[in-house]
């Protein structure tokens, strides 16, 4: 069975609880429209299409305009404190029975007062699992609806191209292949509650420092290969209504007024056929904006405004088309979503039970908490007599901030879930870990110590290191405690709380190391189980951890991080992540890809063709695991100006065995599985020769290798 099934039995509770929320109730069946005889446009037998065209055509110039730009200025700022601010509003237009547009932030749970506050989600991109993505959205979903949102920010999907970025837990890893299944999973969950999801930050976001400005120069097959995927993803399969534009510069166009992403990529190519909102102020100037396929101009109609766009209509520098086409892009997406044909959801999050939302919260977190050293079988836990906690993490639910950082109802520490899981046979003891000398004591008096160890990031600042010794505003060495801890008691386990890579340069120190990225608040309960064995460890490494910072993609070359005179060179080209790695020969401390099971898994029966490839995975120890198979290709290169990586991921598959269970796995391949991006043809292309395929545990551990060939080659 595959384990999106067995690992979340209980998915399907949730599942059918949102479900029955989701049916409208008469009174909202009424809808805000109004009489069809009145307004034809409110006839629901219509399509979307034919609906807004009948509505737009009722509409004046200064109402198309006002309908481009949102008009709540302190939405966003106090979305994250009040339960009544939403991110954004568009407050409609009553005459044409246009109701408002809510929209609120959401790549990690809801950003508008109290919410659930979910794993990061680079910790569902570890999950490796496509149900616990749609699962994600669909949690992330059904509490932006009871917020009173018609539209949530999220997902985030922008490639992680350097791990000193800030924003790196708020994403789904190094990986084009993980993040494209991770986002349209994670949009089709919050789509079916009835909210539109706004996936971001397109084309190309990938650090914090000089955002606003940053000219990036990316030749077009990375950005076909590497950063476009995701977004690609997120439209074409997980029918995302909305596309965000971010900021900074796209070869020296802004991206909110880029053309050749958001009129020829997105709408011609992909057939997108939502709206286009920008990022707060990514509008720089109303005509090229407007002519370039930005739709909604978020907070504010600082460029969209009636003096500026109705100077430019006279002017003849925007085509009246250009006006009716944005306001029609926004109409089809209100319809298609039902905006005028229910009423209001409410806003009533913290009158319903959200025993199923918390529910997720911990087993997502459980789904991604990932095994990365457990020397000796040290992990399980085996009922220690006494256990000492080390680190003021232990005693908190870390998070990242800035847009993602959701203010949770409550939460579950892990001291306090260890605790309970102990129970009353078990001494447990905690030590914030300020004093190194006491702590270390205070391991050395107990059987087992465990050492959290977090670091800090989020949106406005990128890390300025890769070790524990820069882990906030008010810093502690952790890489100096666990060292320490690990002198004092031999059995030390460290666990991490970080929302992206670390050096851990105390790994041989350590019996065992698990990362539980930024857990949200029932991480205390989803670690505790993790780490007693009531479950399996579910994650497997979405990004690459180097030995040493100078080991990592761009380190020490400034011209492409953090770039030089606000511009950043992508010179690497598709050499992103653990592609990095394998073609410089670098050995990375812990794998794309790497986790561990508390059993064992063997790989046999390798079955491959250009269509599939196909291997028989068997529990090979004593007790129940979760076994993530994965499948690299080696593709051939057409040139030598067309390097390839020595492999890429191109699939994989998360499934539950029981001891001595077999289970035969598939991975379906298509032509686009096999391509590279041809710049003279502008399309993608399968070169003829030979294909590698490699199966394994991660991209440094495969298990089977196996060959086919292409276009009359032979193997």
């Amino acid at each position: 069975m595959g384990s999106a099934r067995r690992l979340f039995a209980a998915a399907g509770t949730l599942a059918s609880v949102l479900a029955l929320v989701a049916v409208p109730s008469p009174a909202e069946a009424a809808g805000r429209c109004g009489d069809p005889a009145q307004r034809p446009w409110c006839d629901t037998s219509l399509g979307p299409d034919q609906r807004a065209g009948l509505l737009l055509a009722t509409m004046t110039v200064d109402e198309k305009i006002a309908l481009m730009a949102s008009d709540d200025p302190m939405g966003g700022p106090l979305g994250g404190f009040s339960e009544n601010a939403h991110a954004d509003t568009n407050a409609g237009i009553p005459r044409l029975g246009i109701p408002p547009l809510y929209m609120a932030d959401g790549p990690a749970g809801v950003r508008q007062g109290k919410a659930t506050q979910l794993p990061a989600p680079i910790s569902v991109a570890a999950g490796f699992d496509p149900g616990v993505a749609r699962r994600y959205g669909a949690t992330v979903g059904w509490e932006a609806r009871h917020r009173g949102n018609d539209v949530i920010f999220g997902p985030t999907v922008d490639v992680l191209r350097t791990p000193w970025n800030g924003r790196t837990f708020e994403a789904f890893g190094e990986d084009p292949y993980l993040s494209a299944t991770t986002a349209a999973s994670w949009v089709r969950g919050v789509q079916e509650q009835g909210v539109a999801a706004s996936v971001k930050h397109l084309a190309v976001y990938t650090q914090e420092t000089d955002r606003l400005s940053l000219n990036m120069k990316v030749a077009q097959r990375t950005l076909r290969e590497i950063y476009l995927p995701p977004f690609e993803a997120a439209v074409k399969d997980g029918k995302s209504g909305t596309v965000m534009c971010g900021f900074g510069q796209l070869n020296g166009r802004w991206a909110c007024e880029d053309g050749s992403v958001l009129n020829k990529i997105l709408r011609t190519e992909w057939g997108f056929k939502g709206f286009v909102p920008s990022d707060h102020t990514a509008a720089h100037d109303a005509v090229t904006a407007a002519n370039g396929g930005l739709d909604l101009e978020l907070p504010i109609g600082l460029k969209f405004n009636a003096w500026n766009l109705k100077s430019a209509i006279s002017q003849k520098k925007v085509p009246q088309a250009t006006i009716d086409g944005a306001a029609r892009n926004i109409l089809r997406t209100m319809f298609a979503f039902g905006v005028f044909d229910r009423a209001a959801y409410p806003n009533d999050l913290t009158r319903i039970d959200r025993t199923a939302s918390e529910t997720a919260a911990r087993q997502v977190a459980e789904a991604g908490i990932t095994l990365l050293k457990n020397a000796g079988g040290t992990l399980p836990l085996k009922a220690p007599r006494s256990v000492a906690l080390i680190g003021k993490s232990a005693d908190e639910n870390p998070s990242g901030f800035g847009s993602a950082q959701v203010q949770p109802f409550g939460g579950v520490t892990t001291r306090q879930g260890i605790t309970r899981r102990a129970g009353t046979g078990t001494k447990v003891t905690y030590h914030d870990g300020a004093d190194r000398g006491r702590a270390a004591a205070a391991a050395r008096e107990a059987e087992v110590a465990i050492v959290f160890a977090a670091d800090g990031q989020g949106e406005f600042f990128d890390k300025s290191c890769l070790t524990l010794t820069c882990s906030g505003l008010f810093a502690r060495d952790h890489d100096a405690l666990i060292s320490e801890v690990a002198k004092a008691n031999p059995n030390t386990i460290v666990v991490l709380e970080t929302g992206g890579p670390v050096t851990a340069p105390w790994a041989d120190q350590v019996k065992g190391i698990i990362e539980a990225w930024y857990p949200g608040q029932q991480g205390g309960d989803a670690i505790a189980r993790v780490l007693y064995g009531d479950v399996d460890p579910g994650g497997r490494l979405p990004v690459s951890f180097p030995v040493r910072e100078s080991d990592a993609p761009a380190a020490g070359n400034p011209a492409q991080f953090p770039g030089v005179n606000k511009t950043a060179t992508f010179s690497e080209g598709v050499f992103v992540g653990y592609r990095h790695y394998d073609a410089k020969g670098i050995a990375p401390r812990f794998p794309f890809g790497h986790g561990l099971s508390y059993t064992g898994f063997r790989y046999s029966n390798l079955s491959v063709s250009p269509t599939g490839v196909q291997v028989t995975v068997t529990n090979t120890g004593s007790r129940s695991g979760i076994a993530v198979p994965q499948l690299y290709l080696g593709l051939p290169s057409p040139g030598v100006d067309v390097p390839q990586p020595p492999r890429q991921l191109k699939g994989y598959h998360k499934l539950s065995l029981a001891p001595g269970a077999s289970a035969r796995v598939t991975f379906p391949l298509t032509s686009r599985s096999l391509a590279y991006w041809n710049d003279s043809a502008n399309a993608w292309k399968v070169a003829p020769g030979c294909y590698k395929a490699m199966v394994g545990n991660s991209s440094r551990d495969i298990a089977l290798t196996s060959r086919f060939a292409q276009g009359g080659a032979s193997c």
